[in-house]
C-alpha cells in the first residue's frame, strides 16, 4: 500500500502483478456528497462503459463480452444503474476492484483511474499525471539501484564458489570433504575475508546485531562488495600458492585497506558505482 499526494489529497495505490491500482474513492473524498455517487455517475456514462469494455477486452481474457453487450442495451433505459460490484459480478472485470477493510474503497487500474480523473476534473487530471509519472520515475531509480546491488552481491557469491573450489582442492583432504571438519575449514576461510575487510567474524557481527536479518555482507556497501569480490579471488590464488592462513590474513587486510582507499579517492570508480 502506497500513498500519492494530489492537490493535498492522500490517495491510496496498490501494486501487484496486474499493475498499479489507484483508489477512486480517495480521489473524490472531501467533495460534496457521498463519494460512491461520483463513481456510480461515472459508471452510468456511455463513454465510460465503452472505455471499460475495450480495456477489459484487451487486458482480460476472461471478460464476459456477451454480458457486456447486454449492459449496453440496458444503458438507454432511464432506470439504468451501475456500481463497481455489479460491473465486476456481471462481466468478470478485473480493471476495477472493490475492497473492504482498512484500505477499503473502489480501486481502478492506473489506465482506468486516469480516465476517471479526466471525467472528474481537467485540473485534477493534470496533477495526477504529473504525480504518477514522478512516482514511476522514483520506482525505476530504486529498482535500478537494487539491481546494481544484487549484481555485485551475485558477483561476490560467484567468486566465493571459486574460493571454495580452491579450498576443496588445496586445503581439505579427500576423506574430510563433506564432514564437520571440512565445514570448519570453509567457515574459517569465509571469516578470514570478513576479518580482513570488516575487522570482525560473522559470529561477532551477529552478536553485535541480534535484531538484523541476514549477515554482515548483506549490509555491506557497494564499495565493500567490490573489494570483497577481489579479496576472494586473491585468497584463492594465495591458497594455491600454499600460503598459511596467518600470512594470508595480513596480505588480504593490506589489500583491503589499499583498495578501499583507492575506491574512496577515485572519481572514475564513483561514477561507475553510480
Amino acid at each position: 500500500m502506497k500513498k500519492i499526494i494530489i492537490q493535498d489529497k492522500e490517495i491510496g495505490l496498490i501494486s501487484n502483478s496486474a499493475g498499479d491500482f489507484i483508489c477512486l474513492t480517495d480521489m473524490v473524498r472531501g467533495l460534496e456528497g457521498d463519494p460512491r455517487d461520483y463513481i456510480r455517475n461515472w459508471l452510468r456514462t456511455g463513454s465510460t462503459l465503452e472505455f471499460l469494455g475495450v480495456w477489459e477486452k484487451v487486458h482480460n481474457p476472461s471478460f464476459n463480452v456477451v454480458e457486456f453487450h447486454h449492459i449496453k442495451t440496458e444503458f438507454i433505459k432511464n432506470t439504468f444503474l451501475m456500481s463497481t460490484k455489479k460491473w465486476i459480478a456481471r462481466t468478470n472485470a478485473t480493471g476495477l476492484q472493490a475492497k473492504a477493510g482498512r484500505y477499503g474503497g473502489t480501486y481502478a487500474h492506473s489506465d482506468i483511474a486516469i480516465q476517471f480523473a479526466t471525467w472528474l476534473s481537467p485540473e485534477f487530471y493534470v496533477y495526477m499525471i504529473k504525480e504518477f509519472q514522478r512516482l514511476k520515475a522514483q520506482e525505476a531509480e530504486e529498482a535500478k539501484e537494487t539491481l546494481e546491488w544484487n549484481v555485485k552481491r551475485i558477483l561476490s557469491k560467484v567468486n566465493y564458489e571459486i574460493l571454495t573450489d580452491s579450498i576443496r582442492e588445496n586445503l581439505i583432504p579427500f576423506k574430510l570433504e563433506g564432514t564437520e571438519q571440512g565445514g570448519i575449514v570453509y567457515a574459517s576461510e569465509a571469516d578470514l575475508i570478513n576479518v580482513a575487510l570488516f575487522g570482525i567474524t560473522a559470529k561477532q557481527w551477529r552478536v553485535a546485531n541480534p535484531n538484523k536479518k541476514g549477515n554482515m555482507r548483506d549490509f555491506a556497501t557497494a564499495e565493500q562488495l567490490l573489494v570483497l569480490a577481489n579479496l576472494e579471488n586473491i585468497n584463492a590464488e594465495y591458497i594455491k600458492d600454499g600460503l598459511a592462513q596467518d600470512e594470508r590474513l595480513i596480505r588480504l587486510n593490506d589489500a583491503a585497506i589499499h583498495q578501499m582507499k583507492v575506491l574512496s579517492q577515485s572519481s572514475a570508480i564513483t561514477k561507475l558505482l553510480k
